[in-house]
């Protein structure tokens, strides 16, 4: 059995997608976790496009791991432009479990997103016990046993945690990652974000992300490290967050909406065997 599908990624961080709105294909986790597999077709996440009669589309993901992820900045703006592609609308109106999602072609395979208001109520994150979500006073060292005490918890579709150090590169995120992602702290598990702020309206992070492990660029991630330095007085309300192949552009409104811009790749048709 042959699927066809198509392949994208925002900077890097990279997606399958298979348009469901005419087929209902039944994708078992063992499936979906083989379609992942970098050793096969390889991708982040996996993405389902589902009809939707109200709006664009709706969209499930997957996280490489096969559990379900409630949100996904870079692959909403990915389908957003494969629809608006195929529509030749310059606005895309997409369901997701963490809401419904409005983006802006911009052209140029640019595309900006509303990811929405953040959530940072310790019950909304969601964390097992009442705490301060600004400072969760979680230890972390460095790769010299220094430590460091910290992380903010926000959620945008997603759990996420932030700790804000001098240096990125004096951590190991595969060695800290994992540890907080499966803290009983964190129910449902949680994306982690090591940030260093370059200046007032710049940020250089690394990812460690929910079910997926080390990314390239994670877009729910980038927009909760803008709100927590929002929060924490580090940054301005439009700041650029830096990942190793490029940056994202947050804004927050007035609404205290997050809005999320970048580039998008090209679209490439692949084939899926199952």
């Amino acid at each position: 059995m042959y699927i066809k599908a198509f392949k994208m990624d925002g900077l890097g961080n990279d997606f399958i997608i298979i348009d469901q709105r005419n087929q209902n294909l039944d994708l078992k986790k063992d499936q979906i976790i083989r379609i992942c597999d970098r050793n096969y077709i390889g991708c982040d996440q996996l993405i389902l496009i589902k009809k939707n009669r109200k709006i664009d589309a709706g969209l499930e993901f997957y996280n490489s791991d096969g559990s379900i992820s409630g949100a996904c900045g870079n692959g909403t703006r990915c389908v957003a432009d494969l629809l608006a592609k195929e529509n030749k609308k310059k606005e895309i109106i997409l369901w997701t479990s963490a809401g419904i999602l409005k983006s802006k072609i911009l052209g140029d395979n640019l595309v900006e997103t509303e990811i929405g208001i953040p959530k940072t109520k310790w019950n909304e994150i969601p964390l097992n016990k009442e705490m301060d979500t600004k400072n969760l006073e979680i230890e972390i060292s460095d790769k010299n046993n220094n430590k460091h005490i910290g992380g903010t918890a926000i959620n945008v579709g997603n759990p996420h945690i932030i700790f804000f150090v001098n240096d990125i590169d004096d951590f190991d995120i595969n060695n800290i990652g994992p540890k907080i992602e499966n803290s009983e702290l964190f129910p449902e598990r949680c994306n982690v974000t090591l940030a260093t702020v370059l200046k007032k309206n710049l940020i250089k992070v690394k990812v460690w992300e929910r079910g997926a492990g080390l990314t390239k660029a994670c877009g729910t991630a980038a927009c909760a490290t803008a709100v927590a330095g929002n929060i924490n007085g580090l940054i301005e309300k439009v700041t650029e967050i830096q990942f190793s192949l490029g940056k994202l552009t947050i804004s927050i409104d007035k609404k205290n909406s997050v809005h999320m811009k970048g580039p998008v790749s090209n679209i490439q048709n692949v084939e899926i065997k199952l």
